[in-house]
């Protein structure tokens, strides 16, 4: 298809193959239906990442893992046969954690974080939210907070328990970090750590085998075909290191 004028297609394409323009490669003229690039491996890795990076931070900072990553990982996934687009459908994939927590990620499960304790678990979601199945502008109301036991909602916290950093939104939180230059909720290593976990449940997707993860080399153990995975070609001049 011709190239709208205004867009530098090839800025756009950055450091990824060079490939013909069509409209479902891209984003709609019109509209805010979901662009083409994110069901295309070449720009991303499909849900796992667009919707794994919101909630795959927060459930490290729970399991108190925020700067690390897991080290194993599993699991399944669907990819389409033919087509433009080439993401994956669904998925179920595993991790562990050197402390012993596992964690499962799934598009089939409810849109948010549950953690299962000693005393029972702990859901968070955000207030307002599409469901795995609604369509366009479709929104499902849920509690933003449910616990199993309602107990859990009302403990206070001790002073001499751990306590997590309080932010109360997160655009102030950013603007008061570059006024104060203290660190903000959630610093550079804890995104780079929450999408890389993502990366590496998608790298099991591709290999279809458990894969055993050095969380501190950032490097599979004895894999180099899923090694070769943690980076790809680069297009001149849109190079980087």
């Amino acid at each position: 298809m011709p190239v709208p004028a205004g867009l530098n297609y090839d800025a756009w394409l950055g450091s990824t193959p060079e490939v013909y323009y069509t409209l479902d490669r891209v984003m709609p003229l019109k509209g805010f239906d979901r662009p083409g690039w994110l069901r295309m491996e070449q720009f991303g890795a499909g849900m796992i990442t667009g919707w794994g990076a919101h909630h795959v931070d927060t459930a490290h900072w729970g399991m108190n893992t925020e700067y690390t990553g897991p080290v194993e990982i599993w699991g399944e996934a669907e990819f389409p046969t033919h087509g433009l687009w080439d993401v994956h459908g669904k998925f179920l994939t595993h991790a562990i954690y050197a402390n012993g927590v596992t964690m499962d990620i799934s598009g089939d499960f409810p849109n948010g974080i549950k953690w299962y304790g000693t005393e029972g678990s702990l859901f968070v979601t955000r207030d307002e939210q599409a469901s795995p199945t609604a369509g366009p502008g479709d929104k499902a109301k849920v509690e933003p907070l449910v616990a199993s036991n309602a107990k859990i909602l009302d403990s206070v916290i001790g002073p001499d328990e751990i306590h997590l950093y309080t932010s109360t939104e997160q655009h102030a939180n950013w603007l008061e970090c570059i006024h104060t230059r203290k660190q903000p909720t959630a610093p550079v290593e804890i995104g780079h750590r929450a999408c890389s976990a993502c990366l590496l449940h998608h790298i099991a997707m591709k290999t279809k085998r458990r894969l055993h993860w050095d969380p501190e080399q950032e490097r599979f153990h004895n894999d180099d075909e899923a090694n070769a995975m943690l980076s790809r070609p680069q297009r001149s001049p849109y190079t980087f290191t």
